[in-house]
């Protein structure tokens, strides 16, 4: 069992000698600038497209490394670069950002119905900032900007039917923190959102009858169980929901009532997620108990097992609570044992139910240098 004072300095090696050396080496565009994350097993280029979310996540993730793991002046600079790539490249004139560039950083997908290219360029900016002791205007811009485009209106809906999804307020709370850490001149204002975000999860997503979070409701929290979004639950999701609320009553101090909330989410949405037979937190399950309508709903990905990790480790932090250190070590070995590459360092991202070998690419356009850096540089953060 891996006790809590062996945390830092084991997180510490996983991370600077497996995980970020694979994307320092194999990741960084050193023509273009920013992060290729498009990446077969051994590093090889499978992708040559850029992902605008990853110019942002990567940015947070090498600047905090500095931060928190160890004072590598290429931390920095990879950080830099992806910024760099991100002013240069991410937005488009109407000041919306992309989805997709190319390598050189030309246009090629901009989602309409989404901000979270914005939100990551955001979170990205504002952990350079804070690292640095820089200015954060930039990023504080950035978030004002998307949270401005989603209070107008403006954003194509996924659905016509009237709904309120869990994603959107979990992601401004993320960001939100990092801004305020950044600039804690606005604390006061970032407290009032991340307050009434909180209390939108509570009241729409958080169903005390079925014991779970949902993942989409009617604007009011009416359920949708008679569709199949509406019974959707992603339980890495809102774990991953769960420790961000846990963190906002850890980092004020003054509200307990956060940490009662974020705990109720991880005990609920652990007996859902985690697969009594095989191991690791599965992808979707149904409310109701229906089928799942999604081909890979009994997948294990590499980022719900990270998320697990994070939040049963702030839930033992906080309580003292044994419980929560047995289930961080159930979590934290299955998913090493069954992602980590020994041979090339990193993660695999994708397994079948049974733990075997989806695919061994080590990234696509939703995986690269995020989940997994953050669940070392939280745990170590946490425990040093």
């Amino acid at each position: 069992m891996i006790l809590p004072e062996h945390i830092p300095a084991l997180f510490k090696e996983e991370l600077t000698t497996s995980i970020l050396p694979f994307w320092l080496k194999h990741g960084l565009d050193p023509v273009h600038g920013g992060m290729l994350t498009g990446l077969g097993r051994d590093g090889s280029l499978l992708e040559s497209d850029k992902s605008i979310w990853f110019q942002g996540r990567a940015a947070w993730t090498f600047a905090t490394a500095y931060r928190v793991a160890r004072k590598n002046e290429e931390y920095l600079l990879v950080a830099k670069s992806c910024l760099d790539f991100l002013k240069n490249h991410g937005q488009d004139d109407d000041g919306r950002f992309f989805f997709r560039v190319s390598r050189e950083g030309n246009p090629v997908i901009k989602r309409s119905r989404y901000v979270f290219s914005e939100l990551f360029a955001a979170l990205g900016g504002a952990a350079y900032a804070r690292t640095t002791g820089e200015d954060s205007s930039w990023a504080e811009t950035i978030f004002d900007q998307a949270l401005g485009t989603v209070e107008a209106g403006i954003l194509q809906p996924k659905f016509l039917r009237p709904s309120e999804g869990f994603a959107l307020p979990m992601i401004v709370i993320a960001t939100a923190q990092e801004l305020r850490a950044a600039n804690p001149k606005r604390t006061k204002q970032y407290n009032a959102l991340i307050d009434r975000l909180i209390e939108k999860i509570q009241r729409l997503f958080v169903n005390e009858e079925h014991r779970c979070v949902l993942e989409q409701t009617g604007i009011d929290g009416t359920p949708q169980f008679d569709h199949f979004e509406g019974r959707l639950l992603n339980p890495g999701h809102a774990i991953e929901g769960a420790w961000f609320i846990m963190k906002e009553a850890r980092l004020r101090r003054d509200r307990d009532d956060y940490f009662s909330l974020g705990k109720k989410m991880l005990d609920w949405m652990w007996e859902w997620g985690w697969d009594r037979e095989y191991g690791g937190i599965i992808y979707f399950r149904d409310v109701l108990g229906h089928p799942s309508h999604e081909y890979w709903h009994d997948m294990k990905f590499w980022w719900p097992q990270t998320e697990a990790v994070i939040a049963t480790l702030l839930a033992y932090h906080q309580t003292g609570d044994d419980h929560y250190l047995t289930l961080f070590n159930q979590a934290y070995d299955w998913a090493l044992r069954h992602f980590k590459d020994e041979r090339y360092g990193e993660w695999y991202g994708y397994l079948h139910r049974d733990g075997s070998l989806s695919v061994d690419l080590k990234g696509n356009l939703y995986k690269g240098p995020f989940h997994i850096p953050r669940m070392f540089l939280e745990g170590i953060e946490l425990f040093s």
